[in-house]
């Protein structure tokens, strides 16, 4: 697709949706160099979780590169593809036997309802803002938000073109869930932070986070548009609940 005008992209999305933190990218590299010559990047100087890298850039504006050796474990590694995470330990979910999930059996399956990228086609990953302009062509576009605005999110995406959207919740590891899912799928792929996310990447109690396709940010907003015209926006303004509801359906379903 042709380059987006990124900051006039992620303007729109703060405006439209009332964004608390940045809108930013996620590319994987196949070469380490490639990521190492993005202007300024950051490299990491302890191990992280790829939950810190991420609120690295969603919550101080960093642009960040990783490699595997970066990353505090295989369960990190192995939804982004970096190294050969993918282990026969690390499908049987061993590591997660009594902490997670009762039994190995759980925690192997688990493992397999994740979404992952497959090893051996990356070295390394960059994660940064959008609206910066040093991911060019990012594979995946990501934002927290409030369930309110990523209803209204999902809304714009269906204004033309209507798709049901079925997303699932692996629990722990919900990284699996959207930018694993994102990045494998190539769809819009919500989910709802797991632990990890909200104890090591600073994410809120009341975010969801939307992982998806750049394009798709273009035709969400296109939809949330003319949803405004319709008199939809976010916030939605509280009727009440106890009025009399026929005043206020009259306002959007008028014959």
């Amino acid at each position: 697709m042709a380059d987006l005008d990124w900051p006039s992209v992620v303007a729109d999305l703060e405006q439209l949706l009332k964004l608390r933190s940045i809108p930013f990218g996620m590319k994987l590299f196949k070469d380490r160099a490639e990521m190492e010559a993005i202007p300024r990047i950051r490299r990491p100087q302890h191990v992280h979780t790829l939950d810190q890298v991420v609120g690295q850039a969603s919550r101080l504006g960093w642009t960040v590169g990783i490699t595997a050796d970066d990353l505090v474990g295989a369960q990190c590694r192995a939804v982004v593809g970096l190294g050969s995470a993918k282990t026969d330990a690390w499908k049987s979910g061993q590591h997660m036997t009594g902490v997670w999930f009762e039994t190995v059996e759980d925690a192997t399956a688990h493992q397999a309802a994740m979404h992952c990228v497959p090893d051996g086609q990356f070295e390394a990953l960059a994660v940064g803002p959008l609206a910066s302009g040093k991911l060019q062509h990012p594979d995946i576009a990501l934002f927290y938000a409030t369930p309110g605005a990523m209803m209204y999110f999902i809304n714009g995406l269906q204004w033309s073109g209507y798709k049901k959207f079925d997303w699932g919740v692996v629990g722990e590891s919900a990284c699996a869930d959207s930018w694993g899912r994102a990045l494998t799928k190539r769809e819009p792929s919500l989910s709802i932070p797991c632990f990890a996310e909200r104890r090591y990447g600073g994410v809120l109690d009341d975010e969801m986070l939307m992982a998806t396709p750049p394009e798709h940010l273009v035709k969400a907003i296109a939809g949330m548009r003319a949803l405004s015209k319709n008199g939809f926006r976010y916030p939605f303004p509280q009727y009440g609940v106890q009025q009399d509801v026929r005043a206020g359906m009259a306002v959007s379903y008028a014959p």
